[in-house]
């Protein structure tokens, strides 16, 4: 149950900021991700069939 919140409870409520992520600017850390899903199915003109799919999904992640 959640308890309700008064003006003077919200007022009291401060800020503050983080540090900079110096170790991620200057080392150059990076991540590179690539996805890619495909799927494809025919059926053309045939009557009473049935068209078959199977999906494949690739996801490659390059970090340096």
């Amino acid at each position: 149950m959640r308890k309700e919140l008064t003006i003077a409870e919200l007022e009291s409520e401060r800020t503050e900021l983080l540090p900079t992520r110096e170790t991620l600017t200057f080392n150059n850390n990076w991540a590179s991700i690539v996805a890619s899903n495909s799927s494809m199915a025919l059926n053309a003109a045939s009557l009473f069939s049935a068209a078959n799919s199977a999906a494949v999904q690739t996801i490659t992640v390059s970090q340096g």
